[in-house]
């Protein structure tokens, strides 16, 4: 197998160290210089975007927020502009910075057009004469189900004064909504501003972002599934273990890392939803646990499907490419997986995550293929050696590996259609459903594979018996190398293929019939 390059390894650890220094903090969101982007005819930073659920009505409730209540926090909000924008300010009204938040359904409530024309963010002189706005302010009108909403806050710069403050508030979620926050201002000369402070978002059981909260009683869930089948395995595995064979060992590897994955994934939301940051060193583990578990099992599959351990002794040639393939695949659903969960809570985008997605689609793919067809080698190969308990259980591995793949492509259908039809996340309450139905599919294949090649008195009649008779690629290249003997001379021609015909026939039929009383009492 090749060597892996010392150099590639350092680089590789440092992008991870990197990945865990990133400051996006789920609920407790931080704001640490951001600057603003110009859209439309406004300067626009967003904030956050989380499902939040209402709180429950408490009518002996106090004014500071409780355990039990639903509410976004304004925490020392501070916006920064350079010396040069201070210096040619003038103070009036413009120089304001705007906080809105708004639910998702209200978002036509937002910018406004005269006359009919393109519609804008902030007032323009047009608009301003109509008497609809204040110009250089943003313009929105107040929701038809609640007239104190959107909520928008104001911080103004004095005089020449580099910074401006939002003051500390506490906003209280009286509806279940997808909410928004940006921030945003008008005036052009303010370019250049940036965003310190963060803002705290809380459902009614925590810090999880509502999306999320229902994984936490999920991988709870999933936990105790892991720990029912791991009793059922172990207790097979101590019972038999004089008969256990190495690819039973390695479904025994597969259990303890998807006990340790599931374990720490529910530590994590936990943890999450008790803080409301994400706690980078039990998400790494519980990310990386997980992608050793992907690849563990895909490389078993991989091996099973080539009939490692029950048709052939060892992969020979092939091992190489397949730990090649595994080691690759490790590394890209890593990389994925760490963006996507350590340190961070809202979706990449689009354009990014495809760049990510994509390479793992693509080896998981070819790990699909290389599977099937070597399935299609060995089924073949199992009937025409009429080993008929080894062909069964293939071909139940089969028949359960095809309805997998086959729920993964329409999952995957349905998941491409829900993001595509919810473009503004207002299906959020259902979300956490798409990651866990991988979750419940790759257990319930375990499962299969477990009930299929669980020890037992019986496991080595499914081993490899080295006897000869299943020796495929042994078999198949020596017939390759087999070269025809010196020509016999005219006299004793006759009488020596005679002889050698006879012999050849009885070795056969002594060999097929020793190869059948052999495999009788293995069945």
């Amino acid at each position: 197998m090749a060597s892996i390059d010392p150099h590639l390894l350092r680089l590789s650890f440092a992008f991870f160290l990197l990945l865990l220094l990133l400051s996006v903090n789920g609920s407790v969101h931080e704001y640490t210089g951001q600057k603003f982007s110009a859209i439309g005819n406004a300067f626009v930073l967003h904030g956050g975007s989380e499902g939040i659920y209402a709180s429950a009505p408490n009518p002996n409730a106090s004014s500071v927020a409780g355990n039990g209540d639903s509410f976004i926090r304004f925490e020392k909000i501070t916006f920064r502009r350079p010396e040069q924008a201070a210096e040619a300010s003038k103070t009036t009204d413009s120089t304001k910075v705007q906080a809105i938040i708004f639910e998702v359904e209200d978002r036509e409530t937002l910018g406004g057009s005269a006359y009919g024309g393109q519609k804008a963010i902030c007032c323009t002189p047009d608009l301003a004469k109509l008497g609809v706005c204040t110009e250089g302010t943003l313009i929105y009108r107040p929701s038809t189900q609640n007239m104190d909403w959107p909520q928008l806050f104001s911080a103004s710069f004095e005089g020449k004064d580099l910074t401006a403050t939002l003051p500390s508030k506490t906003i209280p979620i009286t509806k279940t909504g997808m909410y928004n926050l940006y921030f945003m201002y008008c005036d052009p000369q303010l370019n250049g501003l940036v965003v310190e402070g963060k803002t705290i978002w809380k459902n009614p059981t925590g810090y999880l972002p509502g999306r999320m909260a229902p994984l936490m009683n999920f991988y709870g869930f999933m936990s105790l599934a892991f720990v029912i089948l791991a009793v059922f395995w172990f207790s097979q595995y101590a019972k038999f273990w004089r008969e256990v064979l190495p690819l039973q060992n390695c479904v025994t590897l597969v259990i303890a890392l998807g006990m340790f994955e599931m374990t720490l994934w529910y530590f994590e939301y936990v943890e999450f939803n008790k803080t409301g940051i994400r706690p980078r060193g039990i998400t790494f583990w519980a990310v990386t646990f997980g992608t050793i578990k992907r690849t563990v099992a895909r490389v078993v599959m991989l091996m099973v499907s080539m009939g490692f351990g029950v048709v052939r002794p060892t992969l020979g040639g092939l091992t190489s490419k397949v730990m090649m393939l595994g080691g690759t695949f490790f590394l890209a659903s890593e990389v994925l997986e760490l963006v996507e969960n350590v340190g961070a809570v809202s979706d990449l985008s689009g354009k990014a995550r495809l760049f990510l997605v994509l390479p793992v689609a693509l080896l998981d793919a070819f790990f699909i293929l290389w599977i099937f067809t070597s399935l299609s080698k060995t089924l073949d190969k199992l009937q025409a050696r009429r080993l008929m308990a080894k062909l069964d259980v293939y071909r139940k591995f089969t028949n359960a590996l095809g309805v997998a793949v086959i729920v993964s492509v329409g999952w995957i259908g349905y998941e491409l259609y829900f993001k595509s039809t919810d473009e503004y996340n207002e299906g959020w309450q259902s979300a956490w459903i798409i990651p866990a139905q991988w979750q419940v599919l790759s257990f319930s294949l375990l499962c299969v594979i477990c009930a299929l090649w669980a020890p037992s008195q019986n496991s080595m009649r499914y081993a490899y018996s080295g006897d000869g008779t299943e020796d495929f690629d042994r078999e198949e290249t020596s017939l390759s190398l087999i070269k025809p003997g010196p020509i016999p001379s005219k006299d004793n021609r006759s009488s020596s293929h005679s002889s050698d015909a006879k012999a050849s026939m009885s070795s056969a039929s002594a060999d097929s019939l020793n190869g059948d009383v052999e495999e009788d009492k293995r069945e």
